[in-house]
């Protein structure tokens, strides 16, 4: 059950661990190092909207990254079984997380939230968007009649969303935020001051050089290499789709209160 009110650190790491947003989480080992290789290996579908070049074409060396960036294990033998995202540095991703909404609160920033995962995350960054506006930021209204191959952009609950067959569609790919900054350019409107997203649509952004931050799993390493490189600013590690999206609200409930925005 959901902690009521707001977690301490300590119960948050808690909560996280029991709940399987961390710890020893239900993405398998060898889910996490085939994406790792196709990533290697220049498949666009796993580089979430970036540009990745040829800077992280050794395995060995996304392993690393995810190792001190998620908590992954770090051994390249351990191939099958249990894998880890080490609930730790999800806080302290919240806590750096935390610091970007602040300041997009305290400059009354415009602020543009996207999902990939809206399964899991939808109501998150609702949340988070419910909070910022409360705070005096502007939140994106994005342009309407947007598509992409994969279906229609939309916007439900503040959260932009990719829309296909009448449901919420989960994507890795960065078109539909292409599609959002592309539209708002034409119109001659201002790009967002602030991103908050996942997936593609965090990836792309920061690319577009938008200030981005995100979520992203142990089996989705582009935004991780991203904020190693400076292109995505933050990069919080969980599981990004546990059996129940209420299992998320004390992790909102700790990151707003460490905003000042609860």
């Amino acid at each position: 059950m959901p902690i009521p009110g707001t977690p301490s650190r300590a119960e948050l790491v808690d909560h996280l661990v029991r709940t399987r947003i961390a710890g020893d989480v239900a993405t398998p080992r060898e889910n996490n190092l085939s994406h790792y290789r196709k990533l290697a290996n220049a498949d666009r579908h796993y580089w979430l909207g970036l540009e990745l070049g040829d800077r992280w074409s050794d395995e060995q060396d996304v392993l690393a990254v995810m190792a001190e960036r998620v908590g992954v294990n770090d051994d390249p033998e351990h191939r099958y079984g249990q894998d880890t995202i080490d609930p730790e540095l999800t806080v302290a991703a919240l806590d750096r997380l935390a610091g970007r909404l602040r300041k997009a609160a305290d400059g009354q920033q415009r602020v543009l939230f996207a999902t990939g995962h809206p399964g899991g995350l939808l109501d998150v960054h609702r949340a988070t968007a419910a909070a910022l506006r409360a705070a005096g930021c502007e939140i994106v209204v994005i342009p309407d009649g947007l598509t992409t191959e994969e279906g229609y952009v939309m916007q439900f609950a503040d959260v932009a969303v990719l829309e296909h067959g009448a449901t919420l569609w989960h994507t890795h790919s960065g078109e539909p935020m292409k599609a959002i900054l592309t539209a708002m350019e034409r119109e001659g409107r201002p790009l967002p001051d602030l991103v908050v997203a996942d997936h593609g649509w965090a990836g792309y952004a920061g690319q577009h050089g938008v200030d981005s931050v995100g979520y992203a799993d142990s089996n989705d390493p582009a935004l991780f290499l991203a904020e190693a490189e400076g292109t995505v600013q933050v990069t919080v590690p969980l599981d990004d789709h546990v059996v129940s999206p209420r299992h998320y609200d004390p992790m909102t409930a700790y990151l707003l209160a460490e905003a000042g925005l609860s």
